[in-house]
């Protein structure tokens, strides 16, 4: 009986499996390989709070490190320190600044008896709780922890709002502590009323101070664009109330207003006000919405977005599913587990941000600080805008996957360009302008909207607006305010750089003026194509040759082994003395890294340093170290892969020749420093950039040029992938034999014919197509020939 029923089983099992060479199957329930836990260590700055695509509302933990002034995380969270204050209702993805932006409004379940300020807490030794990674859940629109006080908190969101289970530990005192004026940054004013009688608290933070406290700039940034209000409800009637301003707290009050400041340590501490609920019962639900332009707002917001009868449960449901559908942007088959983690990951972060700023009735806060509507057509208004990051590599994998949602973001942008006097800031958080890093990342990111098919949008007026900023001086360029960081001019002393050629160092009002100097030209590259593309002749007459202007700032004689970038003065001097590993006249990244950035000119870039073969031979040099290992950071000679500047260089070999080293660089730079783990992510996601870089990188293709839509071609990491563009036709990429071995491409054919390109035209990304890749373990030498198209005209 039991050989009988041993053969049986063995039967079936030979009956299910499929055969040795059947293809891998399409994975069908993406959301399940989201780990939000990934980049919260390691510099990622990730957080793994509860969150739906796009949304308004991310409900995430604060830890602390034992300084109630400054977070442990980033944004927040760090993994590596399990202690929260608070679980605040929002957060920016990945930015760099520590802290970083928002977590507004801090919720702390609080077991026991509230008998002194929170505020007076300095040091987060009474108000907060440890707590245990094993009894941490986050997973897409749901996080969940219990903390080593013996409270639970159970969070599901909506777009706008969300709700909240509270559990406490019986025979201690359960309490809800609002934290209001207890944002990342700070905050300059807060307001809390609580109202026994509706079992509502309600309240508002005014703040911003996005990099406030960062050194090379930061004080300009210490003041307030918006004001986020809220509104919670709850299902249990409270048995007690209180507030506290500073360090006096108040039982039994209702009311409290007062801000903590922009500073940090000593001169922040002890400041602000909260108040908090008492319940006499152990488990309360809460249900919140959030605004950024009324408390009425905020009440519609909850309405209609959570239902009387919804719960954590079935909100956590209704998210999981709306990730679900929204990962399936991109379906997969094959990899390993692992690969498939980190893909889905990335994805996953790549679809947080732009973050819907506008209500459900259309109202939003614009960067005048004035309440506006959406303009006709437009569906949402968005905020979030890491321009100099996000133009690199996220900004075109929005646009591949969610033209509308490119189309939107474009005219937020517009709308707030428009209200703040013309002028498109270069990293705008929710509505605010915080003129954070360098260039005119605009310009790139709507030309390459354009490029790939978006249209919906205000394009001409757009269109016109960013040239006026490309041509007109603005008064701001000429002010150090800011500087070198934050720079609030634009396009920083725009007279002088038309009139030299090239953004001086010494006269610039920039932060490094070889660094302007290549932003702009990749900007004025933008726009003149955009202009060529609209057959406005006369702005692509006088923008495209600006595309060249990168040869102002490139110094062939700069070393005796070659020419670099270099930093030049308003007398045509070089800076001096000159080393390619000095970050003298550039952002966050060095010589060695600036370089390379010409992505609109590589044939060019080629040709100044000797030819495609020499540039090559530098490439090589530049991801290697001497001993021949990758560089993976940590030397400013070599390829970093943890910041932007320098993320496209692996795909150069493309326009020099030598597409198969582009192939095991990317390759290599994809296992090396991307992973699952909390420390999987290389450097600050940068509100998803950094996350894109490994999608397009799994997927085989990369954008050639930020504005415009070709994609140059390595190798893909799936057998299969169908990237499917909401309202557009799909692509899809087969490359069956691919694996960890198999990285170099042996030929390559789109919709059924042989290709000897390295790239992707245009028309396979706008029209849909399929594209075959065959791999193997040994770089095939002769394919690849037929070289990406360098579209500047000198």
């Amino acid at each position: 009986m039991i050989r009988t029923l041993l053969a049986a089983a063995m039967a079936g099992s030979l009956l299910v499996a499929p055969p040795a060479d059947a293809a891998p199957a399409k994975v069908t329930d993406p959301a399940r390989y989201v780990d939000p836990l990934i980049g919260s260590a390691g510099g990622g700055n990730t957080y793994p709070g509860a969150v739906r695509p796009f949304g308004m509302i991310s409900w995430s933990p604060t830890t602390t490190a034992g300084d109630q002034t400054n977070a442990a995380g980033a944004n927040g969270y760090a993994y590596n320190t399990p202690r929260v204050r608070g679980f605040a209702l929002t957060h920016v993805n990945g930015a760099g600044c520590h802290p970083g932006a928002a977590g507004d409004v801090p919720i702390m379940p609080f077991a026991g008896d509230v008998t002194s300020s929170p505020t007076a807490d300095t040091r987060d030794e009474i108000y907060a709780s440890n707590f245990s990674h094993d009894d941490e859940l986050a997973e897409p629109g749901h996080y969940r922890v219990g903390l080593d006080s013996g409270a639970t908190a159970d969070l599901a969101v909506t777009t706008r709002a969300g709700v909240g289970e509270f559990t406490f530990p019986a025979g201690k005192t359960a309490n809800l502590l609002f934290r209001v004026s207890n944002s990342l940054n700070g905050s300059e004013d807060a307001e809390i009323t609580i109202d026994p009688a509706t079992r509502t608290v309600t309240g508002s933070v005014l703040t911003g101070a996005f990099c406030g406290r960062r050194a090379n700039g930061g004080i300009n940034n210490r003041k307030s664009y918006y004001r986020l209000y809220f509104v919670a409800s709850f299902d249990k009637a409270f048995s007690g109330t209180g507030t506290w301003v500073n360090d006096q707290l108040r039982p039994g009050t209702t009311t409290a207003s007062g801000g903590e400041g922009y500073a940090t340590g000593a001169d922040r501490a002890g400041r602000g006000s909260g108040g908090y609920v008492s319940f006499a019962d152990t488990d309360v639900t809460m249900k919140v919405g959030i605004s950024y332009t009324s408390l009425d707002a905020a009440r519609k917001n909850l309405s209609a977005e959570v239902k009387p009868k919804d719960d954590v449960e079935s909100v956590a449901a209704d998210a999981r599913e709306a990730w679900s559908k929204q990962l399936r942007s991109i379906e997969i088959a094959g990899g390993t587990e692992d690969q498939r983690t980190t893909f889905y990951t990335a994805l996953y972060h790549s679809f947080l941000q732009p973050n819907i700023a506008s209500d459900v009735d259309g109202t939003y806060l614009g960067s005048d600080f004035a309440v506006h509507r959406l303009a006709r057509g437009q569906r949402a208004q968005y905020g979030n805008f890491s321009g100099w990051d996000q133009y690199r590599a996220h900004t075109q994998l929005l646009a591949l996957l969610e033209p509308g949602v490119a189309g939107d973001f474009a005219q937020s942008l517009y709308n707030l360009a428009q209200q703040n006097g013309g002028v498109w800031d270069r990293w705008v958080h929710v509505n605010g302008p915080t003129h954070v890093m360098t260039g005119d990342p605009s310009a790139p990111t709507l030309a390459g909207f354009y490029a790939m098919g978006v249209r919906n949008f205000d394009v001409r007026g757009a269109f016109d607006s960013l040239v006026r900023q490309a041509t007109v001086p603005h008064p701001s360029g000429l002010s150090d305010a800011g500087c070198p960081g934050q720079c609030e001019g634009q396009r920083p002393n725009l007279a002088e750089y038309e009139r030299l050629g090239y953004a001086p160092q010494d006269t610039c009002h920039c932060w490094g003026g070889a660094a302007e100097t290549l932003e702009d030209a990749t900007a004025d590259f933008a726009l003149a194509d955009w202009a060529s593309r609209l057959g406005r002749g006369a702005e692509y007459r006088e923008l495209m040759p600006r595309a060249s202007w990168w040869r102002n700032t490139f110094n062939p004689a700069a070393t005796p082994d070659g020419g670099y970038q270099q930093a030049r003065l308003a007398n045509g001097n070089w800076v001096g003395p000159f080393s390619a590993t000095s970050d003298v006249g550039f952002a966050q990244g060095t010589s060695a890294t600036y370089t390379w950035m010409v992505q609109h000119d590589v044939s060019g870039l080629a040709a100044a340093m000797g030819g495609p073969s020499v540039a090559a031979a530098r490439l090589d040099g530049f991801f290697h170290r001497p001993d021949g290992s990758w560089a993976t950071g940590g030397d400013g000679f070599r390829y970093d892969p943890t910041n932007e500047p320098g993320i496209h260089t692996p795909w150069l070999y493309n326009g020099l020749g030598q597409p198969w080293k582009t192939q095991e660089t990317v390759r290599a730079m994809a296992s090396l420093v991307y992973r699952t783990g909390p420390s999987g992510l290389p450097g600050n996601d940068d509100l998803g950039t950094m996350s894109a870089w490994y999608v397009f990188a799994a997927l085989g293709m990369y954008p050639q040029t930020p504005s415009r839509a070709e994609m140059l071609l390595s190798s893909p990491m799936f057998a299969k992938a169908w990237i499917k563009r909401d309202g557009g036709p799909t692509i899809t990429v087969s490359a069956p034999e691919a694996s960890a071995t198999n990285i170099y491409v042996q030929s390559a054919s789109v919709n059924g014919k042989a290709t000897d390109r390295s790239w992707l035209p245009e028309s396979v990304i706008n029209g849909g197509g399929s594209i075959t890749v065959t791999v193997g373990a040994t770089p095939n030498t002769t394919w690849g020939k037929d070289l990406p198209v360098d579209h500047v005209q000198r």
